[in-house]
């Protein structure tokens, strides 16, 4: 048995995103972080690159909490306790009272009755949708949801699917009639925050519309919201998009990897449906949850985010965004007008995206720069990221970068 045969195809293949621009290429690795100092926020160093000390403006982690010292004080305190691991996925021996209790707070946060923690947002996702769809379902998803969202989707494999243009709510509604007296069921989906532009879903248009269709089909209409870039860096709480638009989706899906700055998805519906995907979701019931030090990390996030501490770090968040898009705004740069801290610098040229990210770069300071074909030709942006981990002086030092690229 040997690979090289196929090996040839697989370079090809490699080549081929590489001229297309598409190739992720070689990783980063960031081989330690320094503390903040004079003003400035953390600092990240790289392997190959000596004490070059980076400021970075592509991370999820919205709110600092990575290093925390209460969430890392709770998981080795869990790690001493329970171990490294579960060692087992939840149905057999791998359940651990941290889990069972990040669940109960992450539905009550939720105002939800049940929640459900997997192994990723991604995982939870892939795992979670095609549970909701059968074989007499339509699904009518947003033209921008994540590539989890439309993996889920192909691997439903519903009745049939339909796509609106971007927060297209005349569309939504549009596709619903059509579909009146042809499906039994029905699944919205959409993202709460749009990763690439930091936009967010209207879910309460949203649910409005379902419910004025809801009665058209035997089984009705299920909308699901992943929300995993808006819950703990959106809305006055925290809670994320439906707090925003003041609507809930049906069933909510989010992350513990990005503003909750541990690791690990999650559900939280009612108690009916977390249930059933309990007995049915295969990413749950065959793969192992995240360990229960993670578990115990998390919990002591959502409740930093549920607290005082919380308002105030999503206050300092929200004014930091403010500043970087006056700023941007003040230096001609267009942007997406919005509330979340994702700020897309909408370059709209591959060539001058490409050169502004290796200027920032040289100047140790990491952003993520996306061209066509990624996006279409005229949308190429660099996505930056505000935490509440940065200072003011972070970003008075990145607008004053991006001033002097000639």
């Amino acid at each position: 048995m040997s690979l090289a045969r196929i090996q040839r195809q697989f370079a090809r293949h490699v080549a081929d995103l590489e001229r297309k621009g598409m190739a992720k290429g070689t990783e980063k690795v960031i081989t330690g972080v320094l503390a903040p100092r004079d003003g400035f926020g953390e600092r990240c160093l790289i392997e190959g690159f000596g004490d070059r000390a980076f400021l970075r403006m592509n991370s999820n982690s919205y709110l600092g909490l990575t290093r925390h010292p209460q969430l890392i004080e709770a998981e080795a305190r869990a790690a001493e306790k329970f171990g490294t691991g579960p060692g087992a996925v939840r149905f057999i021996s791998g359940t651990f009272a941290p889990h069972v209790e990040l669940e109960r707070e992450l539905a009550a946060f939720h105002g939800r009755e049940a929640g459900m923690i997997m192994s990723a947002a991604y995982a939870t996702v892939v795992g979670v949708l095609p549970q909701l769809i059968s074989g007499d379902t339509l699904v009518v998803s947003d033209a921008l949801n994540h590539n989890c969202i439309i993996n889920a989707i192909r691997l439903a494999q519903p009745a049939a699917k339909s796509v609106y243009p971007h927060l297209d709510m005349n569309a939504l509604a549009a596709e619903l009639a059509k579909a009146r007296g042809k499906f039994k069921r029905v699944c919205v989906v959409t993202d709460g925050v749009f990763s690439m532009r930091g936009d967010c879903a209207p879910i309460d248009e949203i649910t409005g519309i379902c419910t004025q269709y809801e009665a058209d089909f035997e089984e009705g209409i299920i909308t699901v919201a992943d929300d995993s870039h808006g819950v703990g860096a959106f809305g006055q709480s925290g809670r994320g998009t439906e707090e925003y638009t003041g609507a809930r989706a049906d069933v909510l899906i989010g992350t513990l990897g990005k503003a909750f700055g541990v690791n690990g998805g999650y559900v939280v519906a009612d108690a009916t449906t977390i249930a059933y995907l309990r007995e049915t979701a295969p990413l749950y019931i065959y793969s192992n949850p995240i360990t229960p030090a993670e578990a115990a990390a998390a919990l002591q996030a959502v409740r930093i985010v549920a607290g005082v501490d919380g308002r105030s770090l999503l206050a300092q968040l929200s004014e930091l965004g403010r500043r970087l898009r006056q700023g941007l705004a003040g230096l001609g740069i267009e942007t997406i007008s919005g509330d979340h801290p994702i700020v897309p610098m909408m370059i709209r040229d591959t060539d001058r995206t490409t050169a502004l990210v290796e200027y920032l770069f040289d100047n140790n300071i990491l952003v993520t720069g996306l061209n066509y074909p990624v996006v279409p030709a005229g949308d190429e942006e660099i996505r930056l990221q505000v935490s509440a981990g940065h200072t003011r002086a972070d970003i008075d030092l990145l607008l004053d970068t991006i001033k002097a690229f000639a």
